[in-house]
């Protein structure tokens, strides 16, 4: 019986499409925003004004910076980081200091400066959430503020969303403080860099809604009914190898008046190819059946969060 299992190439499947997510957000600071001396939030926004304020290339600011966060958050959270958040962080940091050197002036003068800073703050900012997306998607994690925001709510009962949006928001406003140079090593005016701040605030709008976007589309569900003769060794498979849960529905043929079991599966729509190729594997003549769901609530999907003030006990 061939049963598909997860293989050194699924790992490295996930690795590769952190790696293409992380160069699509360096692409979009390469391209878009640094050419335009446009800040953002979160770790990439803070090493973006050191480098206008002192040359430093990013990647190696970006790199120290998260250094520094994952040996606190080891201190005080634990090793429980994983590898990939590590290696997402130090591709990320060399990706930041080979790729804009690369990138060929007039590319950078035809699509980033000729087009405007608004033009390119949207752009630049759905590139980089898309590209954060995809990385999250597959189990990475570029670090930064996220961290703070994880040792912070370990002693208080603050919304990590919340804090990270006003870090990102003080990280942008922060850059009025500091001088700034463009390429050709002129000093950026203070009522441009008023207007670049506003630019950074629409930044973290537009990326955070390209993330938001791109992860809701990654962890909508589907229903899939399985009409098979070798429904045991179908759920079995499922069940032993994917880790998802099945239910068998008792059926009957209404033409044949035969009695069957039918599988019901609940899983992620990313997972669903890997689903049918698992069914045909074994059954080629499997009858299936696919249909989204708006929402899966329970273990291994998403959970029901209900503040404690609204929860209503019985009186006793």
């Amino acid at each position: 019986m061939a049963v598909l299992k997860n293989s050194v190439w699924t790992v490295a499947k996930e690795y590769l499409c952190i790696s293409l997510g992380l160069v699509a957000y360096v692409l979009g600071w390469a391209v878009f925003l640094i050419p335009n001396n446009l800040v953002g939030g979160g770790v990439s926004g803070l090493s973006a004004i050191i480098y206008y304020a002192t040359g430093i290339q990013m990647g190696y600011s970006y790199l120290v910076i998260n250094v520094i966060l994952l040996l606190v958050g080891f201190k005080i959270l634990g090793t429980g980081f994983g590898g990939k958040t590590i290696f997402a962080i130090v591709f990320a940091s060399v990706m930041l200091n080979l790729l804009p050197p690369l990138i060929p002036e007039y590319i950078s003068q035809e699509l980033a400066v000729s087009n405007g800073k608004m033009l390119c703050t949207i752009i630049g900012g759905v590139l980089s959430g898309v590209g954060i997306g995809i990385s999250i998607s597959n189990g990475g994690s570029t670090g930064g503020t996220d961290i703070i925001a994880l040792i912070v709510g370990k002693y208080r009962n603050i919304s990590p969303g919340k804090l990270i949006l006003s870090m990102d928001v003080v990280i942008i406003l922060s850059s009025m403080l500091f001088p700034s140079y463009t390429a050709a090593g002129e000093l950026v005016p203070f009522p441009e860099k008023l207007a670049t701040a506003v630019y950074g605030l629409i930044l973290i709008t537009v990326s955070g809604y390209a993330v938001d976007l791109y992860l809701s589309g990654s962890k909508q569900s589907v229903q899939v009914f399985i009409f098979s003769k070798k429904y045991a060794e179908i759920a079995d498979a499922i069940t032993g190898d994917m880790k998802r849960g099945v239910t068998l529905i008792h059926a009957e043929g209404w033409y044949t008046k035969s009695e069957s079991q039918v599988i019901m599966v609940m899983t992620r729509k990313t997972d669903l190819n890997l689903l049918l190729r698992y069914v045909k594997s074994i059954d080629s003549d499997a009858f299936l059946s696919v249909s989204n769901v708006m929402g899966v609530f329970g273990k291994g999907f998403d959970t029901i969060k209900v503040k404690s003030s609204k929860v209503f006990k019985k009186e006793k």
